[in-house]
C-alpha cells in the first residue's frame, strides 16, 4: 500500500468501460447504424470483437480493424456520440468528479478509443488535450470513416506499451482499466500497479492479473487516502437478504453499489450468527429471529430492515443500544393483509373449506346449513392499527357491524365502536378477527378464557403472529361445535424454507382455513415492501435521516449542504455539551445540529464546514458514552 504521505501517483486511466461505461466504438455503430435492418447483427460483431479484444483472445490490431471495417460510421455521427458518452461517464468517477480537476495534472488518459470522442468527454473533468493519449479517426473525401491513422502507436499491437515509454512519467504509475492491455503496460515494467476496474465490466483474465480489483473509482480513493466525494466506498457496505424478499429489493441496493448476498430461507440463531460477521444491512422477514447473541457477533451492523410488519423478531433494545436502525414496511402490506381477511370472512361464512374438497371427491353437498351471509354481522377487530382501521372501513361498506378493541386511543371510522374491553368485544361478535402486534406480552392472548366468551357458532381469525393464539385452545374449541370456524395464515413455529413439513393441531379440522403466513404475500405487497424498506435505510445510511425507523429517535433532516457527523450515544446528561466542546477546541464552524433522544440513545447530527482538523474525528469517536460514530459527506 502506497504512503498516503507522498505525492499522487501518476494515474493512467482507461477510457472505454472504465472512464465510461460503454465501448465507444460500439455506441457509435448504434448511431451510424440507427433504423438499418442490420443495425442490432452489425452491433453485435463489433461488441463480440470489442470482448474478444479486451480479454486478450484476439490481438488489439486485429480487433479494431475488424471493427472500423463494419463500422459504416460518419464524421456527422461523432457530435452525437459525444454527447452520448458525456451521459454515460462511470457513476463513481462522475461522483468524484472534483477529484480529476483538483489533480488533473496527475492524471493521463491512454486509450485504444479514438480523441475525436475522447478529449471532449474528459475536457469536462479538467483532464487537458496533452494529456488525452488516444488513436485518431481516418476519413474519406465524403467524411465516411475509412479506419485509424496507422501513424498512431496506439493504432498497434502493444501500443500503449509504446505510449508509455515515449511519455516517460516520472514517477510511480498506477493505471486503471478494464482490458488486457491495460495490464499488459504493468508487465513491460512501465506501471507500479495494474487496478482492474470492474464498475462496469468484469473480464476474469483481466482480474486474474491485477493487483487490486476496483468495484468503482471510491475503493480506489479510499485505499490510498484521496480526497473523495463519499464518506466510505459503497462496494464495501454488504447486505445480507434472508427469506427472499421481492427481488426489488437486491436490484435497489445493488444499484446503490452494496454488495448483496441472498438466502432463500431464513437461518436459525447459530446459522445467522456464522453469517453476520462483515454485515452492514440485514434483511429479513417474520422467520428469523435476530436475537441479542446474533447482534453481539454483527461486528459491522449498521441498519436491520424488516421486510414485513411485525419486528418482535428483533431485538430492538439490544440493536438501539448498539447503535443499529430498525426499519420496517408498516403499510405496504395493509390492503393485501385486508383484501385476505375479507375473503376469509366470506368463505368460512358460506363454509366454503367443507364444501369444496367434497366436490373434488365427487360428492354433491349442496345444503345451507350452517351458512349466511355476512351483511348484518357484527366483527370484532382486535387491533386497530394500520389493517385492523383499513378493515374496519371495508368491512362496513359490505353491511357489516364493526366494533374493534384496542389498548391504545385509537379514533373510530365511519360508524366502529369502541369497546372498552377484549371481553366485551368477544361476547357481541359473529367475527372476530385479530391484528395485534407480535410483543411478549401478547402470547396466548386468545385463549381457552377468551374462546369461551365467544358466542356460539363463532368465526376467529388470526392474520396478525402465530403465538397470539393458543393453537392447542382453538383446535379444542373447533372440535367440541363451540366455534363454527376458523382461518390462520399465522402459526407459533413455521418451516424455515418450503421443503419442511408442517405441523399444526388444526390440520384436518372442519371449516379451518389454514394459510402459509402469505397476508402480505402479493406481487403489489411484496414490491411495495421490497422499496419501502431498501429506501429508508439507504437514507439512513446516506443522510442519517431516521424518520420511520422503530427503534430509533426519528429525525426528518435537511438536505445536507456540509460534512455530516452522526453521532449514537447513550443517553445520559451532558454528551451534547462534550461534543460541542471537542468542536470548539478544534475551531470548527457548525452550520447545524439537531437531536433527538429516547429514554436509551441520543441522536446528534452535526453539519460542519468541510475544512476542519481530522483529529476532531478521532475526538468525538472517544466522546465518553459514545455508541457509533460516522461521518457523512
Amino acid at each position: 500500500m502506497p504512503d498516503p504521505a507522498a505525492p499522487l501517483p501518476y494515474l493512467v486511466f482507461d477510457f472505454d468501460s472504465t472512464f465510461t461505461q460503454v465501448e465507444g466504438l460500439d455506441e457509435l455503430a448504434e448511431i451510424a447504424l440507427h433504423g438499418l435492418p442490420n443495425q442490432a447483427e452489425v452491433v453485435g460483431q463489433i461488441r463480440a470483437l470489442t470482448d474478444r479484444g479486451m480479454s486478450g483472445e484476439l490481438n488489439f490490431q486485429d480487433s479494431l480493424a475488424q471493427r472500423l471495417a463494419i463500422l459504416g460510421a460518419h464524421r456527422r455521427h461523432l457530435e452525437p456520440l459525444v454527447e452520448r458518452l458525456k451521459g454515460k461517464v462511470s457513476e463513481s468517477i462522475r461522483r468524484n468528479g472534483d477529484f480529476f480537476r483538483q489533480f488533473a495534472d496527475r492524471i493521463y488518459v491512454v486509450s485504444s478509443g479514438f480523441r475525436e470522442f475522447i478529449e471532449p468527454v474528459v475536457a469536462e473533468f479538467g483532464i487537458v488535450p496533452s494529456h488525452v493519449l488516444a488513436n485518431t479517426f481516418t476519413f474519406d473525401a465524403d467524411g465516411r470513416i475509412t479506419g485509424a491513422d496507422q501513424t498512431n502507436v496506439l493504432s498497434r499491437n502493444g501500443g500503449k506499451i509504446l505510449q508509455l515509454k515515449a511519455l516517460d512519467l516520472p514517477g510511480p504509475v498506477y493505471v486503471l482499466g478494464d482490458g488486457y492491455t491495460d495490464y499488459q503496460i504493468r508487465e513491460a515494467g512501465l506501471a507500479n500497479r495494474f487496478y482492474a476496474y470492474t464498475e462496469n465490466v468484469s473480464r476474469p483474465s483481466v482480474v486474474a492479473q491485477a493487483d487490486e480489483v476496483l468495484p468503482t473509482f471510491d475503493e480506489f480513493l479510499y485505499q490510498l487516502k484521496l480526497p473523495m466525494t463519499l464518506s466510505y466506498p459503497k462496494n464495501r457496505i454488504k447486505v445480507l437478504l434472508l427469506e427472499n424478499p421481492d427481488a426489488r429489493a437486491a436490484e435497489l441496493f445493488r444499484a446503490e453499489g452494496y454488495q448483496v448476498e441472498e438466502v432463500r430461507g431464513g437461518l436459525d440463531e447459530d446459522e445467522l450468527i456464522e453469517r453476520i460477521e462483515g454485515v452492514s444491512i440485514l434483511g429479513i422477514r417474520s422467520k428469523t429471529q435476530v436475537t441479542e447473541r446474533v447482534l453481539a457477533a454483527a461486528n459491522r451492523l449498521i441498519s436491520i430492515g424488516a421486510f414485513c410488519i411485525g419486528t418482535n423478531q428483533i431485538a430492538l433494545d439490544e440493536a438501539m443500544s448498539r447503535g443499529i436502525a430498525v426499519f420496517n414496511a408498516p403499510f405496504s402490506n395493509t390492503r393485501s393483509v385486508v383484501e385476505l381477511t375479507l375473503g376469509e370472512i366470506i368463505v368460512l361464512a358460506r363454509r366454503i373449506p367443507e364444501k369444496n374438497p367434497k366436490m373434488h371427491q365427487g360428492t354433491w353437498d349442496k345444503s345451507a346449513s350452517g351458512a349466511f351471509e355476512i351483511r348484518g354481522k357484527t366483527l370484532g377487530i382486535v387491533g386497530y392499527g394500520n389493517i385492523g382501521s383499513q378493515l374496519s372501513v371495508v368491512s362496513e361498506a359490505l353491511g357489516l357491524k364493526v366494533l374493534y378493541y384496542d389498548i391504545a386511543e385509537k379514533l373510530q371510522l365511519g360508524n366502529a365502536v369502541k369497546c372498552k374491553t377484549l371481553e366485551e368485544l368477544l361476547k357481541q361478535s359473529d367475527i372476530v378477527t385479530l391484528h395485534i402486534d407480535g410483543r411478549p406480552d401478547n402470547k396466548n392472548f386468545i385463549g381457552s378464557k377468551e374462546l369461551a366468551q365467544m358466542k356460539p357458532g363463532a368465526l376467529l381469525l388470526n392474520n396478525a403472529r402465530g403465538h397470539v393464539v393458543d393453537v392447542p385452545a382453538l383446535a379444542a374449541a373447533l372440535r367440541s361445535g363451540h366455534l363454527g370456524g376458523a382461518a390462520v395464515d399465522v402459526f407459533p413455529y413455521e418451516p424455515k424454507t418450503n421443503d419442511e413439513p408442517f405441523e399444526t393441531e388444526l390440520r384436518g379440522l372442519p371449516n379451518v382455513i389454514l394459510t402459509p403466513h402469505i397476508g402480505g404475500s402479493t406481487a403489489e405487497a411484496q414490491r411495495n415492501i421490497a422499496e419501502f424498506v431498501p429506501e429508508r435505510i439507504m437514507q439512513y445510511i446516506n443522510t442519517g435521516n431516521t424518520q420511520q425507523s422503530v427503534n430509533f429517535p426519528n429525525i426528518q433532516l435537511p438536505l445536507q449542504q456540509a460534512h455530516r457527523l452522526i453521532h449514537i450515544h447513550a443517553n445520559v446528561p451532558g454528551v451534547l455539551a462534550k461534543i460541542n466542546n471537542v468542536l470548539a477546541a478544534h475551531h470548527v464552524n457548525i452550520l447545524g445540529q439537531y437531536l433527538k433522544t429516547n429514554e436509551q440513545i441520543g441522536y446528534v447530527i452535526t453539519d460542519i464546514n468541510k475544512e476542519y482538523d481530522q483529529d476532531v474525528i478521532q475526538a468525538l469517536r472517544e466522546v465518553e458514552h459514545t455508541i457509533k460514530f460516522r461521518v457523512l459527506y
